[in-house]
């Protein structure tokens, strides 16, 4: 079975299945789920529903693979040694990938293109820690030797959002894979495809068997995932009211969790800087998964005496984005990636209106599309920071611009907000971003652009989430940290 799109072919031949225990097993009912092109309106690909039972097999696989197989017992550098064929492997597919992300999300071609190997850096980097990060301390003592050793968490449940399944999802096994932790990767039901295509390229590299596990559910049987008593820890990456979900059921059985929630992030715009300059980059992030983006700056603040003018400017380069197919090379934005997804952003656009925002731009379908789930690139204009749409996430290619009254005022604007996950300062002193920055309750803060990494840490404040993803301080919520205390010096460790 094959799947054919414009941009090439996907082998389907696992898709009616689950990855079980370093096997594609059939699973428990004949039950499929449905994804649905943005573009076309139409069901592209169908994949096996995952339902208690079949959760359960992936558990036990994993917890097996966990407390008698060999990967946690390996060293880190010979766990390494297999991240390193696996991303060979699914270097292989990239091409995959990128048919992959635009059928399902509608994301340009352009970017879906850029992103396998974006995404699979995150192996690269976890290969990397193998030898320079610590897994092993050592604290000499009067009365001998203490150690601080740190040990794979466990049985790790993976949780990935629609909007960037490969890129989350690898951010996530790659550490927890280098820990020596066991994996049930889990995609959001409407981009399935992704974890499909890892799953395979995981069996390919010859990863042990039930080290990495795949199922696909909707939302009871995801439930009953994170409820599992044999799952340890959840890394879960979508919205605030799932996310509180998760943190519940995880409090209530001290399960660790890890959080990427969502954003509402400010971009200060400081009188030093160009506003011409200042719009177009905004512009250009806001059509980044047709804003459909948690660190996206989407609260823009900026001086009373120049707020029109950078309304004007946005306004213009907003003129310019074309709107439409995500395989056209000219095309800038997309369509938003489920139709569920539209209707919260058009409720938005009536909301921001009736709380008296001004709508400068944009807010509905472009009147020359008349089928696929599109949206304008939206600026309100004269917004109270403390309406509806500055203060919830919309996800979608809608800009609030708010006026201040000073730097202080901005600064108070900004971290008046329930989310802390990202920023920016537009200005050209880089002191001057620094300083202000210390001072915004927020994850990443970048200079005059929309800004993230995974290279260093990436998590928010507040309601954005709880714990980092990205560098050492990614890695270190797979691991427990446990004390030993000797006599003396071990020969061997």
């Amino acid at each position: 079975m094959t799947f054919q799109s414009r941009a090439g072919s996907i082998d389907a031949t696992h898709f009616l299945k689950l990855y079980i225990g370093g096997a594609w097993v059939e699973p428990s009912t004949g039950r499929l789920l449905d994804v649905v092109s943005p573009v076309s309106e139409e069901v592209v690909f169908q994949v096996a529903e995952a339902v208690d039972a079949d959760i359960d097999a992936a558990v036990a696989s994993a917890r097996t693979a966990f407390d008698d197989g060999p990967w946690p017992r390996m060293t880190p550098q010979d766990r390494a040694k297999h991240l390193e064929e696996f991303a060979r492997v699914l270097r292989t597919r990239a091409d995959d990938f990128a048919v992959a992300w635009t059928e399902s999300t509608g994301v340009i071609t352009s970017m879906a293109n850029m992103s396998p190997e974006y995404s699979i850096g995150a192996l690269d980097r976890s290969v990397d820690q193998a030898s320079s990060f610590d897994f092993v301390e050592w604290h000499p003592s009067s009365s001998g030797t203490h150690l601080l050793v740190r040990e794979p968490v466990g049985v790790v449940a993976t949780i990935a959002p629609w909007n960037a399944p490969l890129a989350t999802m690898l951010t996530k096994i790659a550490p927890a894979l280098l820990a020596g932790c066991t994996v049930i990767m889990k995609p959001a039901p409407q981009t399935p495809i992704e974890a499909y295509i890892i799953a395979e390229c995981a069996d390919a590299a010859g990863l042990p068997s039930g080290v990495l596990n795949l199922i696909t559910a909707e939302r009871d049987a995801s439930d009953h995932l994170v409820r599992h008593p044999n799952v340890d820890k959840v890394s879960f990456t979508g919205s605030l009211a799932t996310g509180q979900r998760i943190a519940s059921v995880c409090g209530e059985r001290i399960a660790r969790v890890t959080l990427e929630l969502g954003g509402k992030s400010a971009a200060i715009i400081l009188d030093d800087f160009d506003l011409e300059t200042a719009a177009k980059s905004l512009v250009g992030g806001i059509c980044v998964l047709s804003g459909q983006n948690c660190a996206g700056l989407t609260r823009v603040i900026v001086s009373r005496a120049r707020h029109d003018e950078l309304v004007a400017h946005l306004v213009k380069a907003m003129k310019t984005v074309t709107i439409g197919d995500p395989y056209d090379p000219e095309v800038k934005l997309g369509p938003l990636t489920m139709k569920q997804q539209l209707e919260k952003v058009e409720g938005y656009i009536a909301i921001g209106i009736a709380e008296g925002a001004t709508l400068a731009t944009g807010g509905k379908r472009p009147a020359n599309i008349e089928r696929g789930y599109y949206f304008e690139p939206t600026v309100f204009a004269n917004v109270d920071n403390s309406m509806t749409i500055a203060q919830e996430e919309i996800f979608g290619p809608v800009l609030c611009v708010i006026p201040c009254d000073d730097e202080d005022d901005a600064i108070r604007i900004a971290n008046d907000s329930p989310y802390g996950l990202a920023g920016a300062v537009y200005t050209n002193d880089a002191d001057t971003t620094y300083r202000i920055a210390r001072q915004l309750r927020t994850g990443t803060v970048g200079q005059s652009a929309p800004s993230a990494t995974l290279a260093v840490a990436f998590g928010g404040f507040k309601q954005s989430g709880l714990g980092r993803e990205g560098g050492v301080e990614g890695l270190l919520p797979y691991l427990e940290a446990k004390t030993v205390m000797l006599k003396g010096e071990p020969g061997q460790l």
